[in-house]
């Protein structure tokens, strides 16, 4: 017993569970055929999570509200079919514009860039989008915050569904319900060009490696003078900004953080999937990555990624299978005409519902809203008044 609590007090033990998961979900597409479905669908999930991240910025770490989240991912995405595809085809003459990218997608017309400066286009033009949303809600707080968000939303899913008439010069912003596609294929230096035509799994750990920077800046972050400022900010905005705590760089670089993270997942997405379809770009996304975020516990980065991965898998592989099995022959036998899967959104209100209900801090909870939760720390003058006792 005593070996055990010395190995509990060792600094490295408590990142010890998160080093055993994270090399257990390296090692997951290797149990599976190169093209398992299983695998595209851990694929995606991970993805998910990388949003998951960037709105638990926002959301969990600011205390702000971002109803229109799924914005990001459609300039993440399009930022792909933009700087990967021939939707500029007349860029660069015959020969298109090309850099870093194999022989083949250097061939032809268009835009084709190497990956890491996708990335990089789709953090600058989220991150400049996330601070453009921030501007409007400096002085709005609650239900406020969340129409304004929830209208940019609104407004970028519009755009590019109606992108195929919105000129810039000769070229269309985007192709709409048409999607941009095809779109190149992962490309890394010095790694060559994927095909997930005939293995999925290098696009599975090229996300995986996207998680672990997004999970290392997102911990740095927490610990950092600005998460110390969100923090304040979530806690009591007034007493934040009387203690010296600058209000609009703040939040902006909340907005545009979590922005650019979504950005980066969204252009992978778009190259993963590859095509860019503005059908993608629902409202109901938004809603899908904020329940993760509540699911895994507000301003808990482990949490949030435990929350992710758990509706992705209900997503993709739970509901699918309930569909197929006894719930959907019920569903058949009583004459309903609808499936799991078309009311998934309901399923996650409900999900949300009991959370609220029967644990409101989450799955795996940030230590001081547990602590606010659990045992009324933080909790507005009652608690004040019990402390004083």
């Amino acid at each position: 017993m005593s070996t055990l609590g010395d190995l509990r007090q060792k600094r490295w033990a408590s990142w010890l569970p998160a080093v055993v998961a994270l090399v257990a979900v390296f090692l997951f597409p290797l149990f599976f055929d190169p093209l398992d479905s299983q695998t595209s669908d851990a694929t995606t999930a991970l993805a998910y999570v990388v949003f998951a991240l960037g709105l638990n910025i926002v959301v969990g770490f600011a205390g702000l509200l971002d109803l229109g989240y799924v914005a990001f991912y459609a300039l993440g995405a399009l930022t792909a079919g933009w700087l990967a595809s021939d939707h500029f085809t007349g860029a660069g003459g015959d020969s298109g514009i090309d850099f870093g990218v194999s022989s083949f997608a250097a061939s032809l017309p268009g835009i084709h860039l190497n990956f890491l400066l996708i990335v990089i286009g789709a953090i600058i033009v989220c991150a400049i989008a996330g601070a453009i949303i921030g501007l409007p809600t400096l002085r709005l707080r609650g239900d406020y915050i969340a129409i304004v968000t929830l209208a940019f939303g609104e407004i970028i899913g519009r755009v590019a569904q109606n992108g195929d008439e919105i000129k810039i010069g000769d070229y269309a912003f985007s192709n709409g319900r048409e999607s941009i596609s095809p779109i190149d294929q992962l490309n890394f230096p010095f790694v060559g060009e994927f095909d997930s035509a005939t293995n999925v799994r290098p696009y599975f750990w090229a996300v995986f490696a996207l998680l672990l920077v997004v999970l290392f800046v997102n911990l740095r972050l927490r610990d950092s003078r600005l998460g110390r400022a969100w923090v304040a900010l979530r806690e009591d905005e007034v007493a934040a900004v009387s203690m010296g705590v600058p209000l609009v760089k703040t939040k902006l670089m909340a907005y545009a953080i979590g922005a650019a993270f979504g950005g980066i997942s969204g252009a992978f997405l778009g190259v993963f999937l590859n095509s860019v379809n503005a059908n993608q770009f629902q409202f109901g996304f938004s809603i899908f990555i904020l329940a993760m975020v509540i699911l895994g516990g507000l301003g808990s980065i482990w949490g949030v990624v435990i929350g992710a991965a758990l509706l992705s898998y209900v997503n993709s592989n739970l509901l699918p299978s309930l569909d197929r099995g006894f719930v959907g022959d019920f569903l058949t036998d009583a004459g309903l005409d609808f499936t799991l899967s078309q009311i998934n959104f309901g399923i996650y209100g409900a999900i949300l519902l009991l959370m609220m209900v029967l644990r409101p801090q989450g799955i795996l909870p940030e230590r001081r809203r547990k602590m606010e939760l659990t045992e009324g720390i933080g909790g507005g003058d009652e608690s004040l008044a019990k402390a004083k006792a």
